[in-house]
């Protein structure tokens, strides 16, 4: 039996971020031909709503209210409680952002429903929807499941498949009542760091320590361009200053889980370990034989990385060049 689902998509530099795609392609199972329901909120591009049509969602209820064109925790709570009312949603999903870390508690205990977060599998068993997610610091897993009420869920980012289902989506403008602000929204100031979103991306070159400079993040920097990836950091890359806060992976960071995550000159502290354990393949680069990272990973390489990632890098140009001339 399955259940109407309600997914709070995210729009991210104007394209719908990956989490949003994978929350459609799970809605896909939970429904199992019940109604699927996508929000969007503040943006109403065309781009954007064509895309959603690909992904299963039967309705998209957008909104242009002008409190809900920047993300404040008052408005969108006051937004999706409402809309999740109106519609009778039954599950209700988003990525595990920043926005959906914030979100998803407050509407969750306005309405006096259960939550889980950031869940990395979903299965549905004899009519329960059951979520995985890991506990401490990525070394078990949990399975969850409600007895009754709304569910909520924020799914990790890279671990779900995404699914295509093209349907014919219905449009629907949503004007919610958003009264009693406590918090606006005068100016937002981006920070520019550009290339590829380090939390979805699919590879990510990471350094700790050994990187030894600002300097030597530009030798990580050029093979993630060459593997379309992203560049992290150790805590301890951060706290020297070889990076800015906003790279650092780990327990106090942010958590990835790339299909290829490529580990330059970092030891394997557990902090560090916490963020990124999950990742599919794990390559290690370290001079040290005995670093607690080879313990972790796939594949590891003792050597030098000012030596070795050059060496990765132009192997990497070689062999993707010759695969784009053979197709």
């Amino acid at each position: 039996m399955g259940r109407k689902v309600l997914i709070l998509t995210e729009v991210k530099d104007g394209k719908l971020r990956q989490v949003s795609l994978e929350a459609l392609s799970v809605a896909q199972q939970i429904a199992d031909g019940e109604e699927i329901i996508a929000a969007l909120f503040g943006d109403d591009s065309t781009e954007i709503l064509s895309e959603i049509s690909l992904y299963g969602a039967h309705k998209l209820y957008t909104s242009t209210e002008a409190s809900l064109s920047v993300y404040t925790t008052d408005a969108y709570t006051q937004a999706l409680v409402q809309l999740i009312q109106e519609v009778g949603a039954e599950v209700v999903l988003m990525g595990h952002t920043g926005v959906g870390k914030d979100l998803a508690p407050r509407a969750s205990a306005r309405l006096g429903a259960g939550l889980v977060t950031d869940c990395t599998g979903v299965e549905s068993v004899d009519g329960n929807v059951i979520f995985t997610r890991p506990i401490y610091a990525g070394k078990a897993f949990q399975k969850k499941s409600f007895k009754k009420g709304i569910l909520f869920a924020t799914l990790r980012a890279n671990n779900f498949a995404v699914k295509e289902s093209p349907v014919r989506t219905e449009i629907v403008s949503f004007q919610p009542t958003i009264k009693d602000l406590r918090t606006i929204v005068k100016e937002v100031v981006r920070k520019a760091v550009g290339g590829v979103d380090l939390s979805e991306a699919k590879v990510v070159v990471s350094g700790g320590r050994g990187v030894k400079g600002a300097e030597g993040f530009q030798t990580l920097q050029a093979l993630a361009d060459v593997l379309g990836g992203a560049v992290g950091a150790s805590r301890g890359a951060c706290d020297a200053e070889y990076c800015d806060y906003s790279m650092q992976i780990g327990q106090t960071g942010k958590v990835v889980t790339p299909d290829l995550y490529i580990a330059c000159g970092i030891s394997g502290a557990i902090q560090h370990v916490a963020g990124m354990s999950n990742s599919k393949v794990i390559v290690a680069i370290n001079k040290d034989p005995e670093a607690p990272i080879f313990q972790l990973a796939d594949y590891g390489i003792v050597g030098d990385l000012f030596e070795v990632v050059p060496l990765l890098t132009e192997e990497c140009k070689k062999v993707l060049s010759e695969a784009a001339v053979s197709s």
